[in-house]
């Protein structure tokens, strides 16, 4: 009896109530505000902290992105195929080697490379791996420890995308211990000014069709970086096989390395870095864009789940957002992509 009390005068109570005791939205609406929303796609408004020109790249990526690698996404990864015009096509949106400065490049800030790959990233892990491949590593590498010739003869057209690179550390008996490379680079006897390179590598993206290849080799025991440029190869001294039958990546091209004697200038040789200070640089380069690739996958994930959730009709015809399970999961997905994303 004392309930059934209680909740009339609270019914009564709720329709007769003061306007000062409406809920925050209506009484928003009466001093002609509009309520707070949720923008779970920015909840800690990220957009608010950076630069004007950090913004235009991130929006360049995007519709890039969205209009040209979404539309062919799918065959690609269905055939494994990876269409090397798409290097090209980053070239042009300035896409390529974005944080160098000079050389035909944009010269962004970090947080603007790592829009970049964001984007790409959130059509496919493949793409953005070519991307990665060609800016952080094989340009890096030569913008880092390259020679002015060799930055002046091949960044800007690696900026361009006509040139395509690739970065040979790992190899097929050490694919985590690259101290124990076997590859090595011994002088040429019959040739002044000239190192032949020997080995293999593995599971490096872009090399079946690198015509710029940085390759990590042995000198009297040293680990040395060399510029390989494959129109200057003997016949039969450089081949690149692509693995095929990915189980992932499958929109990139992957390949392996193999060298016999490969005749590289002493010029081609990166003159001041030796040891694993070199590739490692290159690879923590490399790093930072991919993490920001793995928060675009991230997203793209948490929108497809939440569109999901919102078309699928189950039990009694509604839809499965509706129920708290569902959306405890969506919430905590959002959490975690946005702690990653401030991180």
């Amino acid at each position: 009896m004392f309930r059934i009390i209680i909740h009339s005068h609270f019914r009564l109570a709720k329709r007769s109530r003061p306007s000062f005791l409406r809920t925050e939205s209506q009484w928003l609406r009466t001093q002609g505000r509009k309520a707070s929303t949720f923008d779970y796609k920015d909840s800690l408004q990220l957009r608010n902290l950076l630069e004007d020109e950090e913004i235009a790249i991130a929006s360049t990526a995007e519709e890039y992105s969205q209009k040209k690698l979404l539309p062919r996404v799918l065959a690609a990864y269905r055939d494994e195929n990876f269409d090397k015009d798409i290097l090209k096509e980053m070239g042009e949106a300035g896409l390529l080697g974005a944080t160098i400065t000079g050389y035909g490049c944009a010269g962004v800030s970090d947080v603007a490379m790592g829009l970049i790959t964001r984007a790409v990233e959130r059509v496919d892990s493949g793409y953005r791996s070519a991307l990665s491949v060609q800016s952080s590593l094989s340009m890096g590498a030569i913008h880092e420890f390259g020679s002015e010739e060799l930055k002046e003869r091949f960044l800007p057209t690696m900026a361009k995308g006509t040139l395509t690179g690739c970065f040979g550390l790992t190899e097929p008996n050490h694919g985590s211990d690259p101290g124990s490379m076997e590859t090595t680079a011994r002088i040429d006897p019959n040739h002044e000014g000239v190192y032949l390179l020997s080995g293999s590598k593995t599971w490096i993206t872009n090399s079946p069709i690198a015509d710029v290849l940085v390759v990590w080799a042995k000198l009297d025991g040293k680990i040395r970086g060399f510029l390989i440029e494959r129109a200057r190869c003997p016949p039969g001294s450089l081949e690149t096989p692509p693995i095929k039958n990915k189980t992932g990546l499958r929109a990139s091209i992957t390949g392996m390395i193999h060298m016999d004697n490969v005749p590289v200038p002493k010029e081609f040789m990166f003159p001041d870095v030796e040891g694993l200070r070199g590739p490692f640089a290159c690879l923590n380069n490399a790093r930072y864009g991919i993490a920001w690739g793995t928060m675009g996958a991230l997203e793209d994930c948490i929108e497809r789940a939440r569109e999901y959730s919102l078309s699928r009709k189950q039990f009694k015809g509604n839809p499965l957002a509706k129920y708290q399970l569902i959306q405890k999961k969506l919430a905590d997905a959002v959490t975690d992509a946005t702690f990653g994303l401030l991180a």
